[in-house]
């Protein structure tokens, strides 16, 4: 089976949705210290702190919403057998995670100094963001 240039990005961006998905998860094992680490919204670490359900819960439906790109990202690329709504998931997908990689830029322009674990993840979920509209192009 010979791969195009897209499809391999697809994978890739698959791969990176699914052990993105994966962190989520552990997260709730690893408690508060780790949703500091992953820059969780205080909210969020309160929740960990407190034992209430918000952590858990929030942190499984975006691990759900990124297991959910890795199966369209496989699908797109032909890993697997085409799912439904799939052109539009695409498009949806490479929308959110361009403009989650765009978040970075406010980053480099603040007084504030450089946080270099947004950026990093800014310009992952950006090269998603782009993976996934090549996918949408090959899909038409």
């Amino acid at each position: 089976m010979r791969l195009s240039i897209q499809s391999k990005l697809l994978i890739s961006a698959g791969i990176i949705a699914f052990f993105s998905a994966i962190w989520h998860v552990l997260c709730i094992f690893g408690g508060p210290s780790w949703y500091v680490f992953a820059r969780a919204p205080q909210q969020i670490i309160e929740s960990s702190i407190h034992g209430t359900l918000l952590a858990p819960i929030g942190t499984l439906i975006v691990a759900s919403l990124m297991f959910a790109c890795t199966v369209f990202a496989f699908s797109a690329a032909g890993l697997i057998r085409k799912v439904p709504f799939l052109k539009p998931a695409l498009v949806t997908i490479a929308v959110i995670c361009t403009l989650r990689g765009l978040i970075a830029i406010p980053t480099f322009i603040t007084t504030s100094g450089l946080d270099i674990w947004q950026i990093v993840a800014s310009v992952i979920w950006f090269y998603v963001g782009v993976c996934f509209v090549l996918g949408f192009i090959k899909q038409c």
